[in-house]
């Protein structure tokens, strides 16, 4: 009886979990991506928007930056992951920290901070499709990645970081500019 139980249960759970078509959609939305610089630059696993410190201990307070992407050890790390349906929505949320990311300012140089999420204008960003990333704000700036580099603390080849900041878009930069999301 009780094995006749959990399987009704069991089924009739499963068949109302994908009963419609909205939730399907929200399960496959949901999904957790990475965001990386199409130009790999001087590292060949890429460079990805990464958070200050080491996976799970990432320090929510510090400004993000690029990192060589970890995705390379077979999935995406939840530092660098981010829920692909918020994206689309014009924010970017690292659903494990349960944090956007935020300009501290609208305005070139400026660096990119984690806050918790309260949709203000300063988390809204525009994935653009030819790959710029830019405060709703403001269309003259782009998210840039920094063009000088400094080792980090492991990896093997050593992992490679490089500072993030909101600068005027410009077609000569656009190396440090074009980014992309993809899944593992």
């Amino acid at each position: 009886m009780k094995i006749i139980l959990f399987l009704l249960l069991t089924f009739s759970f499963s068949c109302n979990k994908i009963s419609t078509d909205d939730s399907l959609e929200i399960i496959l939305n949901d999904e957790i991506v990475e965001i990386y610089l199409i130009n790999s630059l001087n590292d060949i696993r890429g460079y990805c928007i990464d958070m200050s410190g080491y996976k799970t201990d990432a320090d929510i307070t510090k400004p993000l930056q690029a990192h060589s992407c970890y995705s390379y050890q077979g999935k995406i790390s939840v530092d660098q992951g981010f829920n692909e349906s918020k994206i689309i929505e014009e924010e970017f949320y690292i659903p494990f920290f349960n944090v956007c990311m935020e300009v501290e300012k609208i305005e070139k140089s400026s660096k990119l901070m984690l806050n918790k999420c309260s949709k203000n204008s300063n988390q809204k960003f525009i994935l653009n499709t030819d790959g710029r990333i830019q405060p709703k704000l403001n269309s003259n700036l782009c998210l840039t990645i920094s063009d000088e580099f400094r080792e980090g603390g492991g990896g093997n080849p050593v992992h490679l970081i490089r500072n993030l900041s909101i600068e005027e878009c410009n077609s000569n930069l656009s190396i440090l500019q074009t980014w992309g999301i993809r899944k593992n």
